[in-house]
């Protein structure tokens, strides 16, 4: 029993000695590449719209840009996952490169786990590059004074975990995609497509819910192809909580809880399934 134990523990320790490897080498090429660059300028430009916003709204210039800046952040989010899923998997298997790293005694799971750590711990640092500049732009902005400020203490920071839990389910989406695709764009154009309609399902769901102003025609026809859709898609918007900062609606514990809880099992899913994809894809 003791010697079950033993190998066991330096299986563990071995695969996640190699996992660590590939996410320090993710690492180091998602900060040196140029998308990641670029997508995070756009980021940073999108903060200065943030700032410049507030001065638009004379009676809620700090919620205004509150509100602007939390929309460019998981827009860039989303697109640096896309972007460094592109760069450091479906580029790695489009060209081959990803002969190289399996050709140490690996497996091609530890290269997914290690590789999708890396794109997580590269979304959580932009997060808080971008949230802190988006402070800044908060706490300058404006030029007036309102009665009720935005709380930014633990409900914007919980706004942000809930931009990178949302972009790092896209970017599991796009990994799993890659481990399939021959088309070196695919990944990123899906991936996108997903975030697109996830965000969309819950308005669409609402809309419906409330009987679509009236339309019975619309709501026979399109209220059981989403009701079937909401069962195999994600609802991306319910991890949207900037209303908690901006208007200090906090949500309800549940439904933190749930949305949380239906996010990683979505990724959890999706790596099982890049994973055995990708044990089963033949390189030649």
């Amino acid at each position: 029993m003791g010697a079950l134990q033993g190998a066991l523990t330096f299986f563990l320790a071995f695969w996640l000695t190699i996992m660590l490897e590939f996410a320090l080498s993710g690492l180091r090429s998602g900060l040196r590449g140029r998308s990641f660059q670029a997508v995070f300028v756009l980021g940073v430009l999108l903060i200065g719209v943030a700032y410049l916003s507030g001065f638009f709204s004379p009676r809620q210039p700090q919620t205004v840009a509150l509100d602007v800046g939390f929309s460019g952040m998981r827009f860039s989010l989303i697109l640096l996952n896309l972007f460094w899923v592109q760069e450091l998997v479906a580029r790695e298997i489009d060209r081959k490169i990803i002969l190289f790293s399996l050709a140490y005694p690996v497996s091609r799971t530890s290269f997914l786990a290690g590789r999708f750590a890396a794109v997580l711990i590269l979304s959580m640092l932009a997060a808080i590059v971008l949230g802190l500049l988006l402070l800044l732009a908060v706490a300058m902005g404006g030029g007036y004074g309102q009665e009720f400020a935005p709380v930014l203490g633990v409900p914007f920071w919980a706004t942000v975990a809930g931009f990178v839990l949302d972009a790092a389910l896209v970017g599991a989406f796009s990994l799993c995609i890659a481990t399939l695709s021959t088309v070196s764009a695919l990944p990123l154009a899906l991936g996108a497509a997903f975030a697109v309609a996830g965000k969309a399902l819950g308005a669409t769901l609402a809309y419906l819910s409330r009987g679509a102003d009236g339309d019975q025609e619309m709501l026979a026809r399109y209220n059981p192809i989403v009701e079937l859709i909401r069962w195999l898609l994600p609802d991306l918007s319910r991890l949207d909580w900037r209303e908690w900062s901006m208007y200090q609606l906090a949500p309800g514990a549940e439904v933190v809880f749930w949305s949380v809880t239906m996010a990683v099992a979505y990724i959890a899913l999706l790596l099982v399934c890049a994973s055995l994809l990708l044990a089963r894809r033949e390189f030649s």
